[in-house]
């Protein structure tokens, strides 16, 4: 069975929170060649996009696709980005939100999932260092 993605639904419900409490909701995203953005906005990789109902037309966020229309410098233009490019989805007024983990490259093979460890496999491998950490970026 295909296990749908979680993070679309996350991403869909916080949005409706923070428009619903009346805040701006912004994704900071990860770009690489699969993105359409404008590339004068793209600082080291990444942008931040306000995807508030006043700030965008359109708006379409599926379980693949993050899509609108926005101006960039008065100049209307077509955003696309995977959703799993979606580094977090934030409050602007308040920079509460939810980051997401990066995207994983492929789903674990049939002996990893039932538990057998292969040869030279012993320990757990370590816990994530530090707590997960929202940033804004401007």
């Amino acid at each position: 069975m295909n296990e749908l993605p979680q993070q679309p639904y996350f991403l869909r419900a916080l949005y409706e929170w923070c428009v619903d409490s009346g805040y701006t909701p912004h994704i900071a995203v990860r770009v690489d060649g699969r993105c359409k953005v404008p590339a004068a906005y793209v600082k080291d990789n990444q942008i931040v996009l306000n995807i508030g109902p006043h700030a965008v037309r359109n708006l379409l966020i599926d379980n693949e696709w993050v899509s609108f229309s926005a101006r960039f410098g008065g100049v209307a233009q077509d955003i696309q980005v995977p959703v799993e490019n979606v580094i977090s989805v934030y409050a602007r007024e308040t920079g509460e939100g939810m980051a997401f983990a990066p995207a994983q490259a492929a789903a674990p093979n049939a002996q990893e999932a039932s538990g057998a460890s292969s040869p030279g496999e012993g320990a757990e491998p370590p816990p994530p260092k530090g707590r997960p950490t929202l940033r804004v970026v401007k």
